[in-house]
C-alpha cells in the first residue's frame, strides 16, 4: 500500500470535493529541492501533485484509455524545481533579466524593518508619494527616508496611498493580527456553485490537450495567476490574457508565464474597448482574475463575483478569484505579492540566515503553489460541470497558503529527492525572440511533454478567440 500522502495534498483534495482514492495515482517522491525552516518543498509539490491530477482525471473523462485503466501521473523534482525558481533560469536571447527594481526589497526603519515592491513604474511612484519623496528621488534618499520613520507608519501610508510596502513581522506577531486570523478561517481554496445551469457538453480535447475547445479570460499578472492561466494553455485551452495599456507589464515576466497563451490590450474606459471585453466575456467559460476586489466590479462587471451574467441569471461559467489577504478581513482589499506575504507573515524573519536581517524562502513558493492549485480547481470544476452543471467560484489567497505553510516550521526535511538536480530548461524560438524557460512541471500519463507554443510578447494579439 502507498504511503500515506502529506497533509497538503490530502486538504488541497478534499477542498477540491474530489474522492480521496483517487490520491492513490499519486507516486512517492518528486519534492523539489527547496530546503527551508518549512516543508516548503512538501508545499510545492503537492500543489503540482493536485494540478496533475485533476488533469489526469479530466484525460480520462475525455479520452478512456484502451484499456479502461486510470491514468498515472508523474513528479519530476527536477521540473518542479526548474519551474518554480524559473526566473534564475530565464534568458530572452540569452540574456538574464533584472528580477527586482531598485526600490523593491527589505529596508531598515526607525524600528525594525519593512519590505517594499516596486517593480511596477506606477507602484513606485506611489511609494515615493507615500514617504513624500520626489519622482527623481535615488536610492541613499530613500534608504535614509525610511531610516526615518516607524515600520507601521510606512506600512499605513503606503496602504493609503496604493502602495506596496508592510512591516516585517515575526510568526507570533501575525498570529495576533486580525487578517491572519481572518485568514485562517478560510480553506486553502474555496469552490462553490453560483446557480444552476445545464451541463457542460464537452466540445473536444484528446488526452494530450483535454481543455482543447475551453476559452480562459486571463486577467492576472505577476506569477501566481498566470502560472494558473499557463497550465490551462499546456492542456490545450485557448488562454486570452487582457491587460489595460495604461498598466505596462514587465517583458521579461509574461514571457516567463506566458507559454501557449496570446496577449492583447484593452483599455476598458474607452467604450470601443469595454464593448469588446464584454464580448470575449460572453465566450469565456473561465474567468480568472487577480486583481483586488472592486477593481473589476466598479466598470459594472458583477458577473466576475461569481459567474453570474449581468443581469443576475446563471451563466455556467468557472470564475476563479486570486488575492493576496484573502476574500475578508481587514486587508482583504488591499494590494500584495509573495514576497510582501512573506514578509508581513512572519516567514521574512523564520528564514533569517543571520539573526539581523529577514530572509526569503528558496522560491516564491507561495505565487507557484496558489498557480498550481487554482489549476486544479479550475480543471475539477470543468469536469463537475459535464456531470451536474452549474457556475462556480473558486478563491484562493497567499496568505492562506503561507498559513498552512507555516504550521509545518520545524518539519523540514531538505533535499529528499534532491540530490543535484540539473535545471530542465531548453530553448524555445518564437516572436519574442530566443526565450531559454522551464519545461512544464505539470505531467500525467499520455499528457503533454512541453508548451505547445512559445510565450509571445505583451499586447501584440488581437483580442479575441480562437474560432
Amino acid at each position: 500500500m502507498q504511503a500515506k500522502q502529506p497533509v497538503f495534498l490530502r486538504e488541497m483534495w478534499q477542498c477540491l470535493g474530489e474522492h480521496s482514492a483517487e490520491l492513490e495515482r499519486v507516486p512517492r517522491g518528486g519534492y523539489p529541492a527547496l530546503p527551508s525552516v518549512f516543508d516548503t518543498s512538501a508545499l510545492v509539490r503537492d500543489s503540482v501533485a493536485a494540478a496533475s491530477l485533476s488533469a489526469a482525471l479530466l484525460a480520462d473523462h475525455v479520452e478512456p484509455r484502451a484499456d479502461a485503466t486510470a491514468r498515472t501521473i508523474t513528479l519530476d523534482a527536477a521540473r518542479i524545481t526548474t519551474q518554480v525558481t524559473s526566473a534564475s533560469h530565464f534568458l530572452l536571447n540569452g540574456e538574464s533579466p533584472d528580477v527586482w527594481a531598485e526600490f523593491s526589497g527589505f529596508w531598515r526603519t526607525s524600528d525594525g524593518w519593512v519590505r517594499t515592491h516596486a517593480n511596477y513604474p506606477h507602484h513606485r511612484a506611489r511609494l515615493l508619494e507615500a514617504l513624500e519623496l520626489d519622482g527623481a528621488a535615488d536610492r541613499p534618499s530613500f534608504e535614509q527616508r525610511l531610516a526615518d520613520l516607524p515600520a507601521h507608519e510606512i506600512e499605513r501610508r503606503a496602504a493609503e496611498n496604493g502602495a506596496v510596502a508592510v512591516a516585517v513581522r515575526n510568526l507570533h506577531e501575525w498570529d495576533a493580527h486580525p487578517q491572519a486570523v481572518a485568514a485562517g478561517t478560510e480553506p486553502l481554496i474555496r469552490m462553490s456553485s453560483r446557480g444552476a445551469a445545464p451541463r457542460r457538453e464537452w466540445r473536444g480535447g484528446r488526452a494530450n490537450a483535454p481543455l482543447t475547445g475551453i476559452r480562459v479570460l486571463d486577467l492576472t499578472r505577476v506569477i501566481a495567476g498566470p502560472t494558473a492561466t499557463q497550465t490551462l494553455a499546456l492542456l490545450g485551452a485557448d488562454v486570452l490574457r487582457i491587460d489595460s495599456p495604461r498598466l505596462p507589464e514587465i517583458s521579461w515576466q509574461h514571457l516567463d508565464t506566458g507559454a501557449a497563451k496570446r496577449s492583447a490590450l484593452l483599455d476598458l474606459a474607452v467604450a470601443a474597448d469595454r464593448c469588446t471585453f464584454e464580448d470575449l466575456l460572453a465566450g469565456a467559460d473561465v474567468v480568472v482574475t487577480g486583481y483586488r476586489p472592486g477593481a473589476l466590479e466598479r466598470f459594472g462587471l458583477d458577473c466576475l463575483s461569481g459567474g453570474i451574467a449581468g443581469d443576475g441569471s446563471s451563466c455556467g461559467r468557472v470564475v476563479a478569484r486570486l488575492g493576496a489577504w484573502g476574500s475578508i478581513g481587514p486587508w482583504a482589499n488591499r494590494r500584495g505579492f509573495d514576497s510582501i506575504v512573506q514578509a508581513a507573515s512572519g516567514i521574512g524573519w523564520a528564514q533569517t540566515t543571520d539573526g539581523t536581517r529577514p530572509g526569503v524562502l528558496p522560491a516564491q513558493a507561495l505565487d507557484y503553489s496558489a498557480g498550481f492549485l487554482m489549476a486544479a480547481g479550475i480543471i475539477s470544476a470543468l469536469r463537475q460541470q459535464t456531470e451536474e452543471g452549474g457556475s462556480w467560484l473558486l478563491e484562493i489567497s497567499l496568505a492562506r497558503i503561507a498559513r498552512a505553510l507555516m504550521q509545518t516550521s520545524g518539519r523540514e526535511r531538505p533535499g529528499r529527492d534532491s540530490g543535484d538536480l540539473q535545471p530542465t530548461t531548453r530553448d524555445y524560438p518564437g516572436p519574442a525572440g530566443v526565450i531559454t524557460g522551464a519545461r512544464p512541471a505539470v505531467q500525467f500519463q499520455d499528457g503533454p511533454e512541453d508548451w505547445p507554443a512559445p510565450a509571445r510578447p505583451w499586447g501584440q494579439d488581437q483580442a479575441r478567440w480562437i474560432d
